[in-house]
């Protein structure tokens, strides 16, 4: 599909799912591309950690894309790159610190210098074939959050990236009311916002409250021992650790190498400049307890992560009865166990937990309603595109866009084409638009035979059958749940599969279809009355005359 004199959104991640973002805008022959995301598995696809959206459709049209803009360093917007965007083949662009997290993940994949990213260190616009684009800084839970402001022959979009309000913002200076409202004086035909927390019905809060929050909390707890545990990549919450730190008299240590990563690619782009001097581990454990505030990374479960080995008594840094762990970060959908595990352990050891639900030590990224709101009064768009959500979310802003005086909403999903200009703006055709996985090594799809096998083989186990002779089956038997019984199921699955043999008469005892077939039902019938398990059966001729 080549746009024409027209523009077309199409979402091909981040759409109907939040995570995965892939935002495509089409006109005058000509593609660009806004963030290449991916998301996490979560237990969805057994043996796999990282699920990526299936750009099929704008790798046909490869020879159409100008280029891919990333909104900001989460890795739900940046961390498809190293695996496609050599293949794209365009450039990147980038604002400095976002560019640093990325390079950091070219050099892992051995792609510097065979990727064209280019860092854009200023607010200035900057053109794309039909597309003129200007960031636009926003407050995010990261630094260098951005929307982006593309002016096209047809219009202009506001496309909001991650983003809230904040009136204490910590790291970065986002735009103000009076600018985003300028913007909206120009004309804005289109809105494409992020729809995370439309059901919050108040504002997201600000990194000034959980500054004093934090501080109360580590105050409250003079004399022990204190680890907080937030996400790596809010650079203002690392900021305002360390100045809590430096106000309480504690020493400040980091457990985490991507809490280190993030630390570096911080000061190198002018951040965290008074963040203080971090001590090893090994010297804060022999600093009094009241004198040290850890920092540390496993907030979301993750079992290799500091916090998680801590919890488990593995780690060098030890917590005793008595201390405390302050989670200032929200749960993931899909970790709540992982995190239940931990806390429950460190529960179990004495250790006091204090989250965001006991105390302000926490707020969103994302725009609550009276913040989603606000924009719709600066912006005065032609069109709300609700993004960023699953279609819960989207369709609930797209209701409050409606109450708000927005004409036209357009609800998409994943794969959706979108006409905004000209005309009425709607759907007008569909693209594929799927998953893959990165599965070992290998890049495939999420909904293909060898993950339909692996789930099957997860939920009802294997066996194996191995016809040795006319006569003799051997059979064995993987994840089933017959314990003491295993082994007369044993007998009685090889015995059935004899006796199905000794039933293929003549032309079919030497058809090898035949007889797999035929063992393969006794061996699973057997199976399915001692487990009721239906598992996956795998049979083996060593025979010549099977």
């Amino acid at each position: 599909m080549i746009p024409g004199e027209e523009l077309v959104f199409c979402a091909l991640g981040g759409s109907g799912e939040i995570g995965m973002n892939v935002n495509l805008y089409g006109c005058r022959g000509k593609w660009l591309m806004v963030d290449l995301g991916m998301t996490f598995s979560g237990g969805e696809y057994p043996g796999v950690d990282l699920v990526f959206a299936d750009l099929d459709f704008i790798e046909r049209e490869r020879d159409n894309l100008l280029g891919v803009v990333l909104t900001h360093g989460h890795e739900d917007h940046i961390g498809a790159v190293p695996y496609f965007a050599e293949e794209l083949g365009v450039p990147l662009y980038a604002t400095p610190f976002t560019a640093r997290l990325v390079n950091s993940k070219l050099e892992e994949a051995g792609l510097v210098g065979r990727v064209d990213l280019k860092v854009v260190d200023h607010l200035d616009r900057f053109e794309l074939g039909p597309f003129g684009i200007r960031y636009v800084p926003l407050a995010h839970s990261i630094a260098e959050g951005n929307a982006l402001l593309i002016d096209t022959p047809l219009g202009r979009i506001f496309h909001t990236g991650d983003w809230k309000l904040d009136e204490e913002p910590q790291v970065g200076l986002p735009a103000t009311a009076a600018e985003l409202t300028a913007i909206g004086d120009e004309g804005v035909l289109a809105l494409v916002c992020d729809s995370t927390n439309v059901f919050n019905p108040e504002p997201s809060g600000s990194e000034g409250e959980v500054f004093r929050g934090l501080m109360a909390e580590v105050e409250r707890h003079a004399g022990k021992r204190v680890m907080v545990t937030t996400f790596a990549s809010n650079v203002a919450r690392l900021g305002t650790l360390g100045a809590v730190a430096t106000a309480t008299g504690r020493r400040l240590v980091v457990a985490g190498r991507s809490l280190d990563r993030i630390i570096g690619a911080a000061k190198a782009s002018g951040y965290l400049k008074d963040l203080p001097e971090v001590v090893d581990t090994d010297r804060a454990m022999d600093l009094p307890r009241g004198e040290v505030l850890i920092l540390a990374t496993g907030g979301q479960g993750e079992p290799r992560a500091a916090l998680s080995r801590v919890a488990e008594e593995n780690h060098p840094i030890s917590l005793e009865r008595g201390d405390v762990v302050l989670f200032s970060s929200r749960q993931i959908p899909g970790n709540e166990i992982a995190i239940g595990r931990i806390q429950n352990r460190l529960a179990e050891r004495g250790i006091t937990i204090v989250t965001d639900r006991q105390a302000l030590i926490h707020v969103s990224g994302h725009p609550g309603r009276p913040e989603l709101e606000a924009l719709y009064g600066w912006m005065r768009p032609d069109i709300l595109v609700p993004v960023h959500g699953e279609m819960r979310h989207m369709v609930e802003q797209a209701r409050v866009g409606r109450a708000s005086g927005i004409k036209a909403t357009v609800v998409q999903k994943n794969g959706d084409l979108v006409r905004l200009a000209p005309g009425k703006p709607g759907k007008f055709g569909e693209v594929r638009a799927g998953r893959l996985i990165l599965d070992g090594d290998i890049i495939a799809p999420a909904d293909g035979e060898a993950m339909a096998m692996r789930r099957r083989l997860s939920s009802q186990g294997m066996i194996f059958a191995v016809v040795a002779a006319p006569g003799k089956v051997m059979v064995e038997g993987i994840g089933l749940p017959l314990e003491e019984d295993y082994a007369d199921f044993v007998r009685e699955a090889e015995a059935d599969a004899v006796t199905a043999l000794a039933k293929l008469k003549g032309a079919r005892g030497r058809d090898r279809e035949a007889v797999i077939e035929a063992v393969r039902l006794a061996v699973r019938r057997a199976a399915q009355r001692w487990s009721g398990k239906k598992p996956q059966v795998r049979v083996m001729l060593m025979s010549d005359h099977a």
